[in-house]
């Protein structure tokens, strides 16, 4: 399993009218761009597929925040900001990486989404496609 690899200033959403986002407040530290779950007290937490308790993953940050701020995931919709080199359509996953995708599941297996090509010249720019199906 390797981590899918981003550059945080560039995480966003392709257009912010086709997409779901919520709003939390942070339960600890999250940076922009780490996948995000909701603790047992309805704080946002970086997430990952360990076995432990912080796999319930339901978007990824679209902000940083301290713990007491407010963040904004993304739980479904086409982001820019990661470094995609898989095939079109091929399934990225939580990664037991604090925050992290990976291009193979993690111990417990949650599909974040998708590598999603976006029509915007002669050659589609790959975009991650996020659907956290548990956020449903």
């Amino acid at each position: 399993m390797a981590d899918i690899a981003l550059t945080a200033s560039y995480i966003s959403p392709v257009n912010e009218t086709e997409c779901e986002m919520w709003t939390l407040i942070a339960g600890g530290t999250i940076t922009r761009g780490q996948a995000v779950g909701i603790n047992t007290a309805g704080k946002a937490v970086v997430a990952d597929a360990s076995t432990g308790t912080q796999n319930n993953a339901r978007g990824i940050a679209l902000n940083g925040a301290a713990s007491g701020g407010t963040v904004t995931i993304l739980v479904q919709g086409s982001c820019y900001g990661f470094t995609l080199t898989q095939a079109y359509d091929a399934p990225i996953y939580l990664s037991n990486t604090e925050g992290a995708l990976a291009d193979a599941a993690g111990d417990v297996s949650l599909v974040a989404g998708r590598v999603k090509p976006m029509a915007d010249g002669a050659t589609p720019t790959k975009v991650l496609y996020v659907n956290f199906p548990a956020a449903m």
